[in-house]
């Protein structure tokens, strides 16, 4: 079954990552996922194992997934999103139905709004969250929708896939998006991003703050300072979706216009919303715009009175949020701001530096060579020469750890992506990260390898 699964990686990764279900013989329009097969062959073995006899309804073999806190046994799932969640905060997904537009549910979401501030560490009246339900993709669609117009120019700093799509998104909305690219697994120095800023006049910068493709970390700060020195005009827009609450971010003292990111990642809370935080400047940019935002559902016209009379406790109306979520997020932001940030930074600091102490003492390597580009929240971690990721997925599977196969299109079956955010560094009772650390030596040793 592994060679069918390397082979049918190999052939699939060099057609443009459009991947086939294997059931249902359907093109898939997204990047190949390793975790997926792994999935199905554990899928097909149970399947045909209960074709041969009948299998008992509540037994657990000995190496199972361990039971975690109140939650069904499961395997941990370690890629870069989504990833474990508190039980509290799967609780808050039970929450009676209620109306969207009533004082109790209006209640939470204003406190939700006003809790992302102090996540992302603002106290500027003038900047403004959004809740929209979507996933963080929709992110980019509301920076393109609303913040520049057809025929501007973008540049995108470019350390992985997610760059690629950010690009693609802004041509999507006639936007020319220039993108500065770097070596795989490095990023654009300050020095080539102060070159392109001073070889013509961008409307916007964007740069992603964890790729997920490459676990490149980018330099916020610093990049920020640039960009008002040299090109005081343009916006600075950080895709936060795998670092918002795991990296730091000071959107105030670090003069950022936009960060977007996701409920699913680092905050900790089911997949299914988009959320943003925008300056005060990005919302004199988006109201000084000549033309009508080209988004409909994206549209800031419709959701910035939305989003401010949530904040102030008054019902409103555009379309329907999902109570639920949000109700979960609320508790999940509660948590997170239960104890400082920066404690929380700290911890997803250290579990980075085992993790990569650990995968050093392999003798692997990480796409981030140097410390400086290293992400705290996930590591792509290059396997041994002659090992592809069908040949430890499974393995690790078995053992109830999941990570995540390649991205990046042009290495993606030479190495694997182990996310670590969240319940799984936060949460002192779970034992993720030493059970991953283990299985991923162990399952290397299963198919040859030698350290």
């Amino acid at each position: 079954m592994q060679d069918i699964l390397r082979k049918e990686y190999s052939r699939v990764t060099e057609a443009r990552w459009q991947c086939c279900d294997r059931r249902h013989g359907r093109e898939l329009n997204t990047p190949f996922s390793t975790e997926r097969s792994a999935q199905l062959e554990d899928d097909e073995g149970k399947s045909a194992a209960s074709k041969q006899k009948p299998q008992p309804t509540k037994s657990i073999a000995p190496d199972a997934p361990q039971k975690m806190s109140s939650q069904p046994p499961h395997p941990a799932l370690l890629i870069p999103g989504p990833i474990e969640f508190d039980d509290a905060v799967l609780q808050a997904m039970s929450h009676y139905s209620e109306s969207h537009v009533g004082q109790p549910f209006v209640n939470t979401f204003g406190e939700v709004l006003s809790n992302l501030r102090k996540l992302f560490q603002t106290t500027d009246p003038a900047s403004q969250p959004f809740v929209i339900s979507g996933s963080g993709t929709l992110g980019w669609d509301q920076v393109a929708a609303n913040l520049v117009e057809p025929g501007d120019e973008a540049l995108v700093l470019h350390t992985g896939y997610f760059a690629d799509s950010f690009a693609d998104c802004f041509e999507t909305y006639g936007v020319k998006a220039t993108q500065l690219k770097a070596e795989i697994g490095d990023r654009p120095q300050l020095d080539e991003v102060e070159k392109a800023l001073t070889e013509k006049q961008y409307k916007i910068l964007t740069v992603t703050h964890v790729d997920t493709s490459t676990g490149v970390l980018s330099e916020i700060k610093a990049l920020s300072e640039l960009v008002h020195s040299v090109s005081p005009g343009t916006l600075v827009v950080v895709d936060g979706v795998c670092s918002v609450g795991g990296e730091e971010i000071r959107f105030d003292d670090w003069k950022l216009d936009v960060v977007l990111t996701a409920s699913q990642k680092a905050i900790g809370c089911p997949a299914g919303l988009s959320i943003l935080m925008v300056s005060g400047r990005a919302i004199e940019r988006f109201q000084a715009r000549k033309t009508r935002p080209t988004s409909y559902f994206g549209s800031w016209k419709n959701w910035l009175p939305i989003m401010q009379n949530y904040e102030a406790k008054k019902a409103s109306y555009f379309a329907t949020p999902s109570p639920q979520l949000i109700h979960a997020l609320d508790t999940s932001l509660k948590q997170i701001l239960s104890r400082t940030l920066d404690q929380r930074f700290a911890e997803h600091r250290e579990a980075s530096r085992r993790i990569k102490k650990a995968i050093a003492d392999l003798g692997l390597k990480q796409l981030a060579t140097k410390p400086e580009n290293q992400a705290n929240t996930m590591t792509a971690i290059y396997l041994p020469e002659g090992i592809t990721p069908p040949d430890v997925l499974p393995s690790l599977m078995k053992k109830g750890i999941i990570f995540a196969g390649g991205l990046h299109k042009q290495i993606a079956s030479r190495y694997i992506r182990f996310g670590h955010m969240g319940v799984s560094v936060t949460d002192s009772n779970r034992t993720d990260i030493t059970k991953a650390i283990a299985s991923l030596k162990e399952s290397l040793v299963e198919v040859g390898y030698k350290a």
